[in-house]
């Protein structure tokens, strides 16, 4: 067996000298840890001797490399998988806007505890998005994750159609008005019946979360990362991705709610399970066109691996005369399937200890004594992109309350434009249409004037752009708490305290589209460039998981805000339930409520969010590419 020392900070030479380590041992004490490691065929494991094609390389979906790239991939298969998301975009929304008001209205649920399931719902649907991630990377693919969980998705949306649809699975709803439901004196929902919602439910929402984690992944996945266009057109692709995403958003706010008004709930629910439908028939039709990565095994079990490793060899010196190198594989084999080498990097040095080959190492390379230096880096950059999604956590609790609390302003002010009313339940439409506006101007408008700002040829770096989404996004909560003061003080004036259902006529509801508008370009730079940033530094045999961070920021958002609000009511609210809906913050008779100091807290805390993503992002170091 042939071991070599390869000095390799970044690239490894084709010849590499030869050298025996027990000449010199002490060699390598005064040497930067990592400019050299050495590399073996010797390897006992599942890994056997490596895997012999690079790992970007894509295959067709029987997982043979794909002859002629130019009938496959391209933006005629990311089209396919735009059709796909725009309908999960189209039903997740359609059921925020209106679940909300279904459990109160139709199930006869208090509007608080109403509003606090469904963020949970849409909490669940996103932070179990990993799950998807971890089955697309390790053993399904993302082509077979979609197909699955895309049908588990519909079957949901079945269910909630049903629901909505026979009487026998809702409560009795005669002599039900209006002041009946703000007294409570309607019949509630039975248990049966809640429980059976809550599953139809939570199986949408598990059927999200095998989607969302990996769409975005296999529509980047159809472009040629050796092309010299790949970098303009993976960026426009996440911006048209989004576009997508708007676009169901737009026909969940509009024609989803129109259906629900004239039509009833069950169309309403009924629209979003066949749009689904025929999406995904689009997405199956696809199939010869699409590209394909080999799914790369349980990444959890590479990451247990190394983890168990380092802290095996914890007391073991990289000075000692036992120590040989930091192991990889000969050549340009990767010990994991699916992926390419990873140059090693000097952070997270305790991981290194993984991969610190010893003598004793010469007969027991097993992966859990002995890891690669790909794979221990492979948990290097995991660990190291965690703190870019955690920063955008508050974002997602701003969208979170506006689509409760914006809609709850609403219901106070004159909606009319001209002689046309839109319904309260449309107002979430506007963030829509201003992200529509923004990418239709991105790279006219946008780009060519940040590039002469920043020198940067996309106008702005990935981490720049969700710099500037959190900087918009704490306009947008800091206005809105302006305009609610003004709001409540003007319902005050005008005698409206105790109408909270009452439209002010002298007041009108666009005012709330700035707030609208502005978080709707905060979403655009952050998410959208969230999303390019997760995809290109991941892993190549994690893309997915790595996908998923920005759904599971989404999901903790979700339930960062429904515990916020549990907060805010028990410290704000009063000693008895009455006098606590009277005085908390968020109560649910928003003139006697104070929403313009939460408001305010959020602002504070999104101004505190952004200052540790500006540190943490100076500190960031983009991952090189081998």
């Amino acid at each position: 067996m042939g071991i070599k020392e390869i000095k390799s900070p970044e690239v490894l030479p084709e010849t590499p000298p030869m050298v025996t380590m027990e000449e010199n041992p002490e060699s390598l004490k005064s040497k930067k840890l990592g400019m050299y490691f050495v590399e073996s065929d010797n390897r006992r494991s599942p890994f056997a001797g490596g895997y012999t094609t690079l790992g970007t390389t894509p295959v067709n979906i029987h997982g043979k490399p794909i002859t002629d790239l130019s009938r496959t991939g391209g933006w005629v298969a990311a089209f396919f998988i735009f059709g796909n998301e725009m309908a999960e975009r189209m039903a997740y929304f359609g059921l925020s806007v209106n679940m909300v008001a279904f459990m109160f209205y139709v199930m006869h649920r208090p509007f608080t505890s109403s509003a606090n399931a469904v963020n949970i719902f849409l909490g669940i649907s996103q932070a179990s998005s990993v799950l998807g991630g971890f089955l697309a990377d390790a053993y399904l693919g993302r082509y077979w994750t979609i197909a699955v969980f895309t049908t588990i998705y519909l079957l949901g949306l079945t269910g909630i159609t049903l629901c909505a649809t026979l009487n026998m699975l809702v409560p009795n709803q005669n002599d039900c008005n209006q002041l009946s439901l703000l007294l409570g004196n309607c019949e509630p929902a039975k248990r049966w019946q809640m429980l059976y919602l809550y599953a139809v439910l939570y199986v949408t929402g598990f059927g999200a979360a095998g989607i969302r984690p990996c769409v975005s992944s296999f529509g980047a996945d159809q472009f040629d990362e050796r092309s010299r266009d790949y970098n303009s057109n993976l960026d426009r692709f996440f911006n048209f991705f989004y576009l997508s995403v708007t676009l169901g958003a737009i026909v969940a706010f509009t024609a989803v709610v129109y259906i629900q008004m004239k039509h009833g709930w069950g169309f309403a629910f009924g629209a979003l399970a066949i749009a689904m439908g025929i999406s995904n028939v689009v997405f199956f039709l696809g199939t010869p066109l699409y590209r394909h990565r080999l799914p790369g095994g349980s990444p959890l079990t590479r990451v247990a691996q190394v983890l168990i490793a380092a802290f095996r060899k914890r007391n073991a010196s990289f000075d000692t005369s036992e120590y040989i190198g930091l192991y990889e594989l000969q050549g340009t084999r990767s010990a994991i399937k699916g992926s390419g080498k990873i140059a090693h990097t000097d952070g997270f040095r305790w991981l290194d200890k993984a991969a610190l080959r010893l003598k004793e190492d010469e007969m027991n390379t097993s992966p859990w004594q002995l890891c690669t230096v790909t794979q221990v880096e492979e948990v290097k950059i995991l660990l190291k992109l965690i703190p870019i999604p955690t920063c955008t956590i508050m974002l997602s609790v701003i969208l979170t309350e506006y689509l409760t609390l914006s809609v709850q302003q609403a219901y106070t002010l004159n909606t009319r434009m001209g002689h046309l009313k839109l319904p309260v339940t449309c107002m979430p439409v506007f963030p829509g249409l201003s992200i529509f506006v923004l990418l239709a101007l991105y790279y006219t408008v946008f780009v060519p004037l940040s590039r002469r700002i920043t020198g940067h040829p996309r106008g702005a770096s990935q981490l720049q752009r969700v710099g500037l989404g959190l900087v918009i996004s704490i306009v947008s909560i800091g206005w809105a708490g302006v305009f609610e003061r003004y709001r409540r003080n003007y319902a005050i004036r005008q005698g409206y305290e105790g109408s909270f259902l009452s439209a002010m006529p002298g007041l009108s509801a666009y005012w709330l589209l700035i707030q609208y508008c502005l978080i709707g370009l905060a979403e655009v730079f952050c998410i959208v460039g969230l999303l390019e940033f997760l995809y290109e530094e991941s892993p190549d045999a994690m893309k997915s998981i790595g996908s998923a961070y920005a759904a599971v920021a989404g999901g903790l958002g979700c339930f960062v805000a429904t515990i916020l609000n549990n907060v805010i009511n028990s410290v704000t609210g009063g000693g008895d339930e009455l006098e606590k809906r009277q005085n908390s913050w968020l109560s649910q008779n928003i003139n006697t409520g104070r929403f313009d100091y939460f408001y305010w807290l959020l602002t504070g805390l999104s101004i505190i969010n952004f200052c540790v993503f500006v540190y943490v992002s100076r500190r960031y170091k983009y991952r090189v590419k081998a």
